[in-house]
């Protein structure tokens, strides 16, 4: 019938929108706006480019700020992407997701042409919607990694405070041993901001902000009121670095008692019926042939 073919193309056009999504987002940029060596990308490109006029203008100021604030959360600001990069790409996938929905549509299905552009229009919102949901996936993942990286930054600091390095000293220590990631990046981002002549505070309050982790930002905080009241950062550091340890134990203990919940689906919908086709099948077998 013909919304079968309405329902399997929309779950086609659906899951292609999300892997093109999720391949455009995942860059490596050679310095600047570009595809860098992402093919998918180097061929989207041109007509991003293009776009950007339209998602310009369509973009509200507030909508700006907030696109602009998951893309710096994403890691995407130092590879100088712009909000208007993801709105352009957002407007990209919508017309070429609608396009080639209400083309399948009118030739492969017999649906009507009101059907079909109802269709299109939810197959294109949903590939139009994909990319930004990309974006905010990565920049969830990049602040799970920051936040498991953040006790054993806070451990070095601790170690080169207690050892006679001022603050600078240590930050500089920890971005420099520290393990490669998304925290140790942001932290050599806001030491280049310390040697360009931005105030120290300042810089590590304009990393919070740009990491998006309220953790981060309350560590500023109170590094901030430490060095007002002078207080020594080696009892402050230790005790963080203790408190984010433990935090991040209190998530891997909510995570694993989430796990039973998230595998009830998959075990009703595929294992429990496999189960009982199996269980069942020898005896309805056994029944036929004894004239049941």
């Amino acid at each position: 019938m013909w919304w079968m073919s309405v329902i399997a193309t929309g779950l086609s056009f659906s899951l292609l929108a999300w892997a093109v999504g999720r391949r455009c987002m995942a860059l490596r940029t050679n310095g600047g706006v570009g595809p860098g060596d992402n093919r998918l990308l180097s061929m989207v490109w041109p007509w991003v480019v293009a776009l950007m006029p339209v998602s310009r203008r369509l973009l509200p100021d507030r909508a700006k700020r907030i696109v602009q604030r998951t893309v710096s959360t994403a890691g995407l600001a130092s590879e100088r992407w712009q909000a208007e990069h993801v709105i352009a790409l957002q407007l990209f996938s919508l017309i070429v997701f609608f396009s080639v929905s209400l083309i399948t549509m009118l030739i492969g299905t017999k649906a009507s042409l009101g059907t079909s552009l109802a269709v299109a229009a939810l197959i294109g919102l949903s590939g139009g919607w994909l990319p930004y949901q990309r974006l905010q996936e990565r920049a969830r993942q990049r602040q799970a990694r920051m936040l498991r990286e953040l006790p054993f930054m806070l451990d070095m600091a601790t170690l080169c405070v207690e050892a006679g390095q001022n603050l600078q000293g240590a930050l500089q220590q920890a971005a420099w041993h520290g393990p490669p990631g998304p925290l140790r990046s942001e932290l050599q981002h806001a030491l280049s901001d310390m040697r360009a002549g931005v105030p120290r505070i300042k810089a590590l309050q304009l990393m919070g902000g740009r990491a998006g982790l309220p953790a981060l930002q309350s560590l500023v905080s109170l590094i901030a009121q430490a060095e007002q009241m002078g207080m020594s950062m080696g009892p402050l550091f230790r005790a963080q670095a203790q408190q984010h340890r433990a935090a991040r134990f209190l998530r891997a203990e909510r995570l694993a008692l989430e796990a039973p919940v998230k595998m009830l689906f998959p075990l009703v919908i595929c294992i429990f019926p496999c189960s009982f086709l199996i269980i069942a099948f020898p005896i309805a077998t056994r029944l036929l042939q004894t004239g049941f």
